[in-house]
């Protein structure tokens, strides 16, 4: 006889079911591009790995020495019981054949390259007293001539660089200076060219106001021929509103020609 499943008991088996299932999921192994998941994930695992190794250290009776430096550089260790991290590294030197330096022979060594960098300089320092003008007494008069030579030799190549500095210094100023001329010429030239603009424009207004002025005038002589014969005592006449009298000074332009305050430059 076949045993009855209640509803209560099939679900049950299927939440365990699907819990099983998702604990053996495969996660791909690669770099964790989000920074809090990847040190979430760092301090969960590095727990866990500390974990396997202490109970490994005390089922196995191992000696199990862990180093681990996260991305941020923080250390992590982790040596078994009865043991530390010094006599584990010393062990596994030991067992691979290496050995770390000794910090006393390096000193000696050190000790020994200062000692022989500091008669070297020595020696240099004697070399270089004559080029300065000491200890010539002593020298021969073969080698005076050979230290006169040497000194004349870089006296003709320092004075090769000071011409050659000249000669860009020179070269800098005269590309100035053309520019400045270049800047000073086609200001002249807008100037120039406003001057005879406001020339030509003062002109057509001197061709155009000569009619203008006939016209007043005109208007005057008729007011004079018409209003001023009915009065008999004299007074000063008032122009009538038809009359047109907007006029007005205008500025005349500067010759500029004759300004003694531009000057061209050729």
């Amino acid at each position: 006889m076949n045993p009855v499943i209640t509803s209560r008991a099939l679900d049950s088996y299927l939440r365990k079911r699907k819990r099983r299932e998702m604990g053996r999921g495969k996660i791909e192994i690669k770099k964790i591009e989000n920074k809090t998941s990847r040190q979430v994930t760092f301090s969960k695992r590095r727990n866990g790995l500390i974990k396997k190794t202490r109970e490994l250290s005390v089922l196995c009776d191992a000696h199990i020495g862990l180093i681990v430096f996260s991305a941020t550089g923080k250390l992590t260790q982790y040596c078994s019981e009865h043991s530390n991290m010094p006599q584990l590294i010393d062990r596994y030197l030991t067992k691979e054949g290496l050995q770390l330096p000794d910090l006393n022979d390096d000193r000696d060594d050190l000790r020994h390259e200062i000692e022989i960098l500091r008669r070297e300089t020595c020696k240099l320092e004697l070399r270089l007293r004559p080029y300065h003008g000491h200890d010539l007494a002593s020298i021969p008069p073969h080698e005076l001539d050979g230290l006169e030579q040497q000194l004349e030799h870089s006296v003709h190549k320092v004075r090769e660089r000071k011409k050659e500095l000249l000669q860009q210094q020179l070269g800098n100023l005269s590309r100035k200076r053309r520019m400045l001329e270049d800047d000073n010429n086609n200001m002249y030239r807008w100037l120039h060219d406003e001057h005879r603009t406001g020339i030509e424009f003062q002109q057509a207004e001197i061709e155009t106001k000569p009619m203008e002025y006939q016209q007043f005038l005109e208007q005057v002589q008729y007011y004079n021929d018409h209003h001023l014969q009915q009065s008999s005592v004299l007074q000063l006449p008032t122009l009538p509103s038809e009359i047109d009298l907007s006029y007005h000074l205008q500025l005349a332009q500067p010759n500029l020609q004759n300004d003694p305050t531009i000057t061209k430059v050729d």
